[in-house]
């Protein structure tokens, strides 16, 4: 293992330009990671588990809450006081063998995911548009491409603060759905486990959705990319954070993710009250989930659910194939980031459209978008694991993290969320073989 590399302790002087962001951070950052974790493949995960398990499954979502925002949280502090990216810290602190096992884990998930979103995507157009499913995919992909080449960071971070807002469509589609309120209460606050095959891998699947590796990532981008926006453009000025600073990332984590779990929370409902008490139990995706939700629940029910699918959609594809090459070039030491031009970072903008052009192309060669998306699940789910383990081991590391390495509490739930999510893989292999 090479040396440790050593920061500077003391936090750089606060611009005004960054005093005033923090009045409106706790809408800001987290919000957008948040709803990037409820995708169009998260959505159809959840919107399955309502309709295989019913409301008797509702108690995951506040299980997962506390494990969200200690993951979320964690990486948005190591972004802030090293004043790098996730694998940018990584490279400079643990030897190259293992940096490459993790890109490569981490590039097959994000892209195969992304390739399934697109697909979810398309697929909730299609009930709209009457065009080839492929075709809305390809047309989806490059407009997504076209934001990201040509939209500055602070645009896009604007678009996708908008665009968070289409995930309030599930609480509408759940309260149109009229669930009884007896086993909605149960549900919630008694938890009913089940030691059987369905159970388990439903269990594993939604932990390893809400807690998919390129949240890691995409959150540590994010706060250097935010620090870099306030005129922090050099290294030097980006490392370190004040308390207050941490303190407000921590709130503006809270409320992020506590958006992310209602919304988790209110898909697993709306199936729950209409798909598992029709019958029809299996449902493997959004967009079927819509489509089945129409019948039962009205149209304007299932109309929101498919268009929360499309407007998320648009969010979570550019966090995870920009969250690619942003993973990319700082473990080769490309020059990257959403605040330069094509031009300055041709490198890196050209990952962002290999990344981009290979999910859209997944769905043209009959690879079908669910099956893709439980691969990628479990490439994610036994690549989060070990960079959970990672960040934690990096946050507790003095030299890395100066006097901001993490204290008691935050280090119990970062601990308790690092055995969960082993424990979540272990299920998975057990699942398997029952």
């Amino acid at each position: 293992m090479s040396a440790p590399h050593t920061i500077a302790t003391q936090p750089a002087q606060q611009t005004q330009s960054e005093k005033k962001l923090g009045v409106i951070r706790a809408i800001g950052l987290g919000l957008i990671t948040g709803a990037a974790d409820d995708d169009p493949s998260a959505i159809g995960t959840y919107a399955s588990a309502g309709a295989k398990l019913g409301p008797s499954f509702l108690w995951t979502a506040p299980l997962t809450f506390p494990m969200m925002v200690a993951v979320v949280y964690l990486s948005a502090k190591l972004g802030q006081v090293t004043g790098e990216g996730l694998f940018a810290v990584i490279r400079k602190n643990y030897p190259g063998w293992f940096l490459y096992a993790v890109l490569v884990a981490v590039l097959i998930g994000n892209t195969i995911e992304a390739g399934a979103d697109i697909g979810g995507m398309a697929a909730a157009l299609h009930l709209f548009v009457p065009l080839p499913v492929e075709i809305i995919s390809a047309i989806t992909g490059l407009l997504i491409l076209a934001l990201q080449i040509w939209g500055s960071y602070t645009l896009i971070r604007n678009i996708f603060r908008v665009l968070s807002l289409a995930l309030l469509a599930y609480i509408g589609s759940a309260v149109l759905a009229r669930p009884e309120l007896g086993p909605v209460v149960r549900g919630t606050f008694i938890p009913t486990i089940h030691f059987d095959k369905e159970f388990l891998s439903m269990t594993v699947a939604v932990i390893g959705t809400s807690l998919s590796a390129y949240l890691y990532t995409w959150q540590s981008n994010e706060e250097v990319e935010e620090k870099i926006a306030a005129g922090r453009r050099r290294l030097w000025q980006r490392r370190g954070a004040t308390r207050s600073e941490l303190k407000r990332s921590m709130w503006d984590v809270i409320f992020g993710m506590f958006f992310s779990n209602l919304v988790m929370y209110f898909i697993i409902l709306a199936t729950a009250a209409t798909l598992f008490k029709s019958g029809k139990t299996n449902i493997d995706s959004a967009a079927e989930a819509a489509q089945a939700l129409q019948p039962l629940a009205g149209n304007a029910a299932g109309l929101l659910f498919a268009l929360g699918v499309i407007g998320v959609g648009f969010l979570a594809v550019p966090v995870m194939t920009t969250g690619a090459a942003y993973d990319l070039c700082q473990s080769v030491g490309w020059k990257h980031g959403l605040y330069r031009k094509p031009a300055e970072a041709k490198k890196f903008y050209g990952a962002v459209a290999v990344f981009t052009l290979i999910a859209i192309a997944l769905n043209f060669f009959g690879v079908n978008p669910m099956k893709a998306l439980v691969f990628a699940g479990i490439v994610q789910g036994f690549s989060t694991p070990p960079l959970m383990l990672l960040i934690m081991r990096m946050t507790n590391n003095p030299s890395i993290m100066g006097k901001r390495a993490n204290g008691r509490a935050i280090n119990i739930l970062g601990w308790i969320t690092t055995v969960a999510i082993f424990a979540a893989s272990a299920g998975l292999v057990i699942a398997w073989f029952i």
